[in-house]
């Protein structure tokens, strides 16, 4: 069988960045930690990939970032503490995502950008079939259908090529994000034939941006170890898509449903007004 025409069932989580927008709230916890409402924000990621069919998340951590490889585990003192009160259900979800998945880990030991951790993800989710890319902080949520990665498992079903998610920006903002330049093939679903990271305002090909979710084959692993650092000095995701771009290789899909920024403090608090007042719909 071809690499391409596999199930995916990896999803790989970069998670070794400092958070330093969230200081001193992540001096000691992984920002990936940080709770929206009684869930961590890296839990709803799990959730959504699991949603889309995977059942290995592989992480990408850092140092100080033990929390989330705890997190991911059972905590027997507390079961025990709590078996039998009201309080046992709270940890129903949990359990589940324990019980049905499969975690492993590999450090990311010098911040070298997104196409660095990926790489690093290698070890995990192997060089043979394709896997997903989900960025913890970038809080998705589709209350009327299929999670942002399912939606994006659809596509590449049909066009077996990497698939990244955007949506459209402010032009004012568009030096913030890896922007995409391309034709539209059907209904929100674009050939990508240029990506550039973080253009200026006045040179961004498009307000179409790429936020935290991607869907890549196998092969961009020899992409990325033959991409050179780009802006900042890291080694850019969007580089080394912009090479596979330029062969007819990715898409873009402008996504059903909701993207909050949870690497800021406004996304963040955003994110949990919604999530809050979703809540209190279902009383």
């Amino acid at each position: 069988m071809n690499a391409k025409d596999k199930t995916i069932t990896s999803c790989l989580f970069p998670a070794a960045g400092y958070g330093t927008r969230f200081l001193p709230a992540t001096k000691a916890m992984p920002k990936e930690m940080l709770p929206v409402l009684t869930k961590p924000l890296i839990q709803y990621g799990v959730e959504e990939a699991m949603e889309a069919g995977c059942d290995i998340m592989s992480v990408i951590t850092g140092r100080g970032k033990r929390a989330i490889t705890d997190h991911f585990d059972i905590s027997y003192e507390l079961e025990h503490q709590i078996q039998g009160s009201s309080k046992e259900k709270m940890l129903a979800d949990i359990r589940n995502i324990i019980d049905k998945c499969t975690f492993t880990y590999t450090r990311q030991n010098e911040m070298k950008g997104l196409g660095d951790a990926i790489y690093k993800g290698k070890v995990l989710v192997g060089d043979i079939n394709p896997f997903a890319v989900i960025l913890a902080d970038d809080l998705c949520v589709n209350p009327k259908g299929d999670g942002i990665l399912a939606q994006m498992v659809k596509l590449y079903n049909k066009y077996k090529c990497c698939i990244v998610a955007c949506m459209e920006v402010p032009k004012e903002d568009v030096h913030k994000y890896g922007v995409i330049e391309g034709n539209q093939i059907e209904d929100g679903v674009f050939m990508v034939s240029n990506m550039v990271e973080k253009p200026d305002n006045d040179k961004a090909p498009s307000n179409l941006a790429v936020i935290g979710r991607y869907i890549l084959t196998p092969d961009i692993f020899e992409v990325i170890q033959n991409t050179k650092p780009g802006k900042n000095g890291e080694l850019q995701i969007t580089d080394a898509l912009c090479t596979q771009a330029k062969k007819g290789m990715v898409m873009a899909y402008k996504f059903q449903g909701k993207r909050f920024d949870c690497g800021s403090v406004d996304g963040f608090v955003e994110a949990t007004n919604y999530f809050y007042n979703l809540e209190n719909k279902k009383k």
